[in-house]
Order: C-alpha cells, then structure tokens, then sequence
C-alpha cells in the first residue's frame, strides 16, 4: 500500500467486515486501532488474527462512537503515532423491523440509530482531523476516510427505516465532509448490499438469515452473497494510494442485485 508506515483506526472491528478490513490493513503492516464497544473477547481475537497477519502493532481500546468522549479516547490511542493514514468508519447498530411497521420505532430507536451510524462517523471524523492532516505533512500523502454505509442508503430498502434514514444521512454527509476536509483527506463511501454473517443472524434468527441468504443468491444478477471479506477488498482499495484520485464517492457492492429489483 505505501512505504511508509501505515497507521489506521477501524471501529467496531471485533467481527465482520471491521475485522476483514483490519485483517487486510495488518497485511500492509499497519500499525492498528482496533475497536469494540461491548464484545472485548472478539476484539481481542482480531487483535491476534491482525498481529499474525503482520500488523506493526496492534491496540484494542474500547469505545461507543455515539459519545463524543469516547471518539476522543479512540483516536488518542493513536496519537503517539503522530498521524493516521487511514480511519474507517465502520460500526453501525440497526433495530429489525419487518415490513418497515411504523409502530415498530419509536424516538428513542431513532436517536440511538442515528447517534452511531450517523453521528458517530462525524466524530470520528472530528476527533481524528488533526492526525489525519498531519499524514500529509508527514508523508506527503493524502489521508482516506472510508464510511461503511448500506444500499439502504441508496434504494430505501433495510433492516428498517431508522436504519435506512441514517445510512442515506451518512452518503450525504460524505459528500460534504468531502468537501470540508479536502484536499488533505478523502472522504468516500462503501454501500454493500447483504454481507453473510452473523450480524443478521443476531438480529432475525438462523432461518430467518436462511431464507434472506438464499432469496438473495436467486436474485442477484452475479448469483451470489458476498462475505465480509469480499466487500473489505473494496473497502482496502479506498483506504489505499490506489483510489488517491478519488473522494465523495458511494460505491455500491451488492452482487448486482439492483439490477433486478
């Protein structure tokens, strides 16, 4: 990715696409921040898969990006670097409501959604800014942000519609954080379709997650599900020099099946 050290922030990277995307990161040998805000035991166990991976150095530090205080404390673990290349944005919460029921959300549901997926990005951002900016001055090299949002940001289709309000918030918002923050940083977006791991499991059951994964395989273009190592590729791609020209951007990757909708 370069050569110089790479220095990088994932939030809520115990599990899924966060773990894929730090595992990728360690192979760069980057020197890592790795996030959790309740599940201490699987941070730990990416901590490790990162170090054998050929992280630089891994930390685990605990915080919920939806208090402000707690972003600082997650970018702090990284100041004695002097700079971070790379800050993915990548824990999200949602509350499952079928048929997107009205009755199913109240204020508080909103609030809490938005408080991670929407507000958290933010200040990250905010909290990281500095750092981000020194890796220019540092290295010559523009920092990247990269926001892992949802196609429900983008067709109005989720786990319900707090969920899809505050992922279509965060595309936006990229777009003028990209704005805001250029041209020492990049500020892009993944929106993956569905991602085959426990997260929907967690939240609908095994067969309920069954049935979704196979209905999906049908009718996606490509004739597949993604894992959260194929959607980390991309997301590697937009933290690396190799997407340097590009910022604002939402890139979907749902297996093409936006195609057939």
């Amino acid at each position: 990715m370069a050569e110089y050290d790479l220095c990088a922030i994932v939030t809520g990277s115990a599990s899924g696409l966060g773990a894929a995307s730090a595992r990728l990161l360690a192979a760069d040998g980057a020197r890592l921040v790795i996030n959790y805000s309740s599940n201490r035991k699987d941070a730990e166990a990416t901590a490790e898969a990162c170090r054998n991976a050929g992280a630089a150095e891994v930390l685990v530090v605990q915080g919920d990006v939806s208090r402000d205080q707690d972003c600082n404390r997650i970018v702090a673990a990284a100041a004695s670097w002097g700079k971070l290349d790379v800050l993915i944005n990548n824990a999200g919460i949602t509350k499952h409501v079928p048929h997107h029921t009205l009755e199913g959300l109240s204020a508080d549901d909103f609030q809490q959604i938005y408080a991670v997926n929407t507000i958290g990005p933010y200040q990250m951002i905010r909290a990281a800014r500095s750092l981000l900016e020194a890796n220019v001055q540092a290295c010559g090299v523009t920092a990247a942000v990269v926001n892992i949002s949802s196609v429900a940001g983008i067709n109005g289709d989720g786990s319900s519609l707090a969920y899809v309000a505050s992922k279509g918030a965060l595309n936006v918002m990229t777009l003028s954080l990209a704005k805001a923050l250029a041209p020492a940083i990049r500020v892009n977006t993944v929106c993956p379709g569905y991602i085959d791991t426990s997260w929907y499991a967690k939240g609908c059951g095994e067969a309920r997650a069954k049935e979704v994964r196979d209905a999906i395989t049908e009718k996606a273009a490509l004739k597949i599900v993604s894992s959260a190592m194929d959607i980390a590729h991309l997301v590697h791609f937009l933290a690396s020099s190799a997407s340097s020209h590009m910022t604002g951007e939402c890139v979907r990757m749902d297996a093409g099946l936006h195609l057939v909708r």
